[in-house]
């Protein structure tokens, strides 16, 4: 029986990471374009302050637990004390929370607004932010030393040394480990680097002991400076492109990318009201355009927030004792003894990063670094709900002469985020269809000809 490095988990069969003002939106929360709209997606959650590092692979394997597989390069040999065992609902809590949203705001009878105009104060509104081996002789000769070896729930997991790259396949292979073509170049990159390999299988034996019928993430913990996320051994017998979700816990602010551009996806455009029963299609076309238009080579912000407080909020804010789980240990709790709690999100902010990617677009590892921008934001987008009163006034009048105006700029704005035909959009919010307008030379620009 063959265990294969599943495409499922791509990016953690190369994973590893070693060190190395706010404004209230105020709308209702419609909906989320949640990770399952994407195929072959995988996450990872990282927690990261100074030289400290805690790492949550989900592990989204379909299929006979049996044939499940991880190899992971790392920086150094893990103690069986740095290897967890983690709640797959707290990494699902934290990807619904930093989701894209869709949000809905109705308009105000534009006479009473004339009215409160008149009399509104001149003071601007405050921001709402709150504050088992094979035998030992056969190892030796391939020149693999199995470094370490324990059992940790469902995982039986080994540490593994190697001289070169070729005895390591040989190795994998032989332990009924499936290796890609191309592997080879790969695994010894990062043997040149001094890494080791974290190797993970189901013990069957404890996974039905425990009664379980999924597979649970699993975490390390590691100090390193250096802060980067090996992606290359990932692609190798990748069938295509694939998703991977990024969240990162810092203490002090938003992380980027250093050696790829991070993008801010289009956020806060308003998009005609169809959308809400259309959001998953519409997010993915979107995604798909933003990708085309940086050639296949960005990272893409989704979400840069204060832990403490959203919104809109697409879910709760996460917890300290969550937080806890996910490795964020530099909270510190308030009172003593028995009394001790964790305020929520104290100095915790999240930054969620979307990358499509495969070898000949990502041919470098992701390199990181945490900024000192806490400026918040979220890829949220609009419906806006036209008010359809009776009420007769100089506002009023105004107000319905734009609506069509308003409209079309919402058919536009959709048919250039999503890249759908803009006479289908049209027509299915029932607008009239408008006459191409040929552009105009320079000199009728300049008088208007």
């Amino acid at each position: 029986m063959r265990r294969w490095l599943v495409p499922v988990l791509t990016f953690t069969a190369g994973l590893f990471l070693w060190g190395g003002e706010a404004s209230a939106f105020c709308g209702f929360y419609v909906g989320r374009a949640d990770t399952k709209l994407f195929n072959t997606a995988s996450e990872v959650a990282i927690a990261r302050h100074d030289d400290k590092t805690v790492i949550t692979m989900a592990n989204d394997f379909k299929g006979d637990a049996k044939e499940f597989a991880l190899v992971v390069p790392v920086p150094t040999i893990l103690q069986k004390e740095q290897i967890h065992v983690g709640d797959a609902a707290v990494l699902r809590h934290l990807a619904d929370y930093s989701a894209p949203r869709l949000v809905e705001y109705f308009d105000e009878n534009p006479c009473l607004r004339e009215e409160l105009m008149e009399r509104r104060s001149m003071d601007a509104m405050k921001s709402m932010a709150p504050a088992a081996a094979s035998p030992r002789g056969r190892d030796k000769t391939l020149g693999i030393t199995i470094e370490a070896q324990y059992t940790v729930g469902e995982y039986d997991i080994l540490i593994l040394s190697a001289k070169e790259s070729a005895g390591l396949e040989t190795w994998l292979t032989e332990h009924d480990y499936t290796i890609p073509n191309g592997a080879s170049q790969v695994l010894q990159s990062y043997l040149k680097q001094g890494m080791k390999f974290f190797v993970a299988k189901v013990n069957l034996g404890e996974q039905a002991k425990l009664g379980l019928t999924h597979l649970r993430p699993l975490q390390i913990a590691f100090e390193s400076p250096k802060f980067m996320l090996p992606i290359r051994l990932g692609t190798v017998n990748a069938d295509g492109a694939q998703e991977l979700f990024i969240y990162l816990l810092t203490k002090h602010g938003r992380v980027e990318t250093t050696n790829y551009r991070t993008v801010r996806l289009p956020e806060a455009q308003e998009v005609p009201l169809y959308v809400k029963d259309r959001f998953g299609d519409f997010y993915r076309d979107l995604f798909t355009q933003q990708v085309t238009r940086e050639h296949e080579r960005g990272l893409f912000l989704e979400y840069a927030w204060d832990m403490n407080w959203c919104d809109p909020c697409a879910a709760n804010p996460l917890s300290a004792e969550e937080l806890r789980a996910l490795g964020v240990f530099w909270q510190e709790p308030q009172g003593r003894g028995r009394g001790e709690v964790f305020p929520q999100g104290q100095r915790v902010f999240l930054t969620r990063l979307h990358v499509r990617y495969n070898a000949a677009h990502f041919p470098a590892d992701l390199m990181f670094q945490e900024t000192a921008d806490r400026t918040n934001f979220q890829a949220r987008y609009i419906l806006r709900h036209a008010w359809t009163g009776t009420d007769a006034c100089s506002a009023a009048v105004t107000y319905r002469r734009q609506l069509p105006e308003r409209h079309e700029h919402e058919a536009q704005t959709l048919a250039s985020l999503t890249g759908w035909n803009i006479e289908d959009i049209r027509r299915t919010m029932h607008l009239a269809s408008r006459p191409i307008e040929h552009e105009k030379t320079w000199y009728q620009r300049l008088w208007g000809n």
